[in-house]
C-alpha cells in the first residue's frame, strides 16, 4: 500500500503534467538565491549598469591628486578649503560673505565641474522624468573636470583659460570641505579673432579658420553657474566682474557671452554688468536660439 500525499497548494490548480516543469524552475531558482549570497535584486541592478559603488555621492574618502593627469577617483574629497592666506590668486574678488578666484587645486576644478553638471541637469529633470539621472550627472561631471583640465594647460586651444569660482570667506572656528565652500564657478578664456573677424563668430568677412598671434585677442566667458541654494546673493555678477578685470589684464578690449534667447534672467544679469546684444550677430546666432553679447572694456 503506497501512500501518496497532496500536492502542495501552489500546484493543485496546474494540471498535473505541467508540475514537474514548475517545480524544478521553483528549485532552481531557490538554489541561484542561496548560493554565494546572490541576490535577484542585485542581478538586476548589475544587467542595468548599477553598481552599489558607483552612486554619485561625492564625498568618497580617496588619496590626494598626484599629477594633473590623474582620474577624479583619485582625489581626495574630505579636503578641507585652502585658507585665504594660502591662496595666492593673481585674480581675487571679495564680498560679502563670499570670494571670487581662480581654482587652485584639481579638488576645486572637480567641485566646480560637478556644480556644473547639478545645472545642466536641473532643468532637463523638470522638463522630462529622465532616468539614472545620477550616473548621467557624474559622467557629465568627469568630461568636464579633464576639459577643464586640459583648457587650463593649454591643451585645448591657442589661448589662456581660467576656471573661476565662488567660495565662502574663512570664518573664524569654522572648517569647510572644499565640497561644502564652494557656491559657484565660470570660465573666462583668452583668444585670438580670425583673420577677418570684426566680432565673434563673424561669417562674411572670416577668410581664414585658423588664428594668428597677432590677431586681436578677445576675452569669452562660459558655464557661469551658481548654486541653487546660494542664489540672489551677488555671486554671479560678482564672477563676471571678476572675468572682466581677469580679462583686461591680459589686454583685452571685448569680453563675450552667449546667452539663450528665452534665458530672461540671465540677459538681464549681464545687462547689469554692461554687456549689449551685438546687433550685427543677432541674425546669425538666431539660427541657434541665442544672441551673442559684448562687454566693450
Amino acid at each position: 500500500m503506497s501512500i501518496v500525499a497532496d500536492p502542495p497548494s501552489y500546484l493543485r490548480r496546474i494540471p498535473v503534467g505541467h508540475r514537474v516543469a514548475v517545480l524544478r524552475r521553483r528549485r532552481f531558482s531557490t538554489f541561484i538565491s542561496m548560493s554565494d549570497g546572490f541576490s535577484t535584486k542585485g542581478s538586476e541592478k548589475e544587467k542595468r549598469g548599477i553598481s552599489p559603488d558607483r552612486r554619485l555621492e561625492p564625498k568618497p574618502k580617496l588619496q590626494p591628486l598626484q599629477g594633473s593627469s590623474s582620474e577624479p577617483s583619485d582625489l581626495h574629497f574630505d579636503r578641507l578649503q585652502p585658507s585665504d592666506k594660502e591662496c595666492d590668486c593673481e585674480h581675487k574678488r571679495v564680498f560679502g560673505r563670499f570670494i571670487a578666484r581662480e581654482a587652485l587645486i584639481d579638488e576645486e576644478i572637480w567641485t566646480a565641474a560637478w556644480l556644473r553638471a547639478e545645472s545642466e541637469w536641473e532643468d532637463k529633470c523638470h522638463r522630462s522624468n529622465v532616468r539614472h539621472v545620477d550616473s548621467l550627472k557624474r559622467k557629465f561631471a568627469e568630461q568636464e573636470f579633464h576639459a577643464l583640465k586640459r583648457r587650463s594647460t593649454g591643451q585645448q586651444f591657442t589661448g589662456k583659460s581660467t576656471c573661476i569660482i565662488a567660495v565662502k570667506k574663512e570664518e573664524k572656528n569654522v572648517k569647510r570641505t572644499i565640497l561644502s565652500s564652494i557656491v559657484g564657478t565660470l570660465d573666462i578664456s583668452i583668444r585670438h579673432f580670425l583673420c577677418g573677424e570684426t566680432y565673434l563668430g563673424e561669417r562674411s568677412k572670416a577668410c581664414s579658420m585658423f588664428c594668428k598671434r597677432d590677431q586681436r585677442v578677445y576675452g569669452y566667458v562660459s558655464n557661469l553657474c551658481v548654486a541653487k541654494y546660494a542664489r540672489r546673493q551677488g555671486i554671479a555678477s560678482n564672477m563676471l566682474l571678476l572675468a572682466v578685470e581677469a580679462a583686461k589684464s591680459y589686454g583685452v578690449n571685448e569680453v563675450y557671452v552667449q546667452v539663450h534667447k528665452d534665458n530672461l534672467p540671465a540677459q538681464k544679469l549681464y545687462e547689469k554688468i554692461g554687456f549689449e546684444i551685438v546687433e550685427a550677430a543677432v541674425s546669425q546666432y538666431l539660427e541657434e536660439q541665442k544672441y551673442l553679447l559684448c562687454y566693450k572694456i
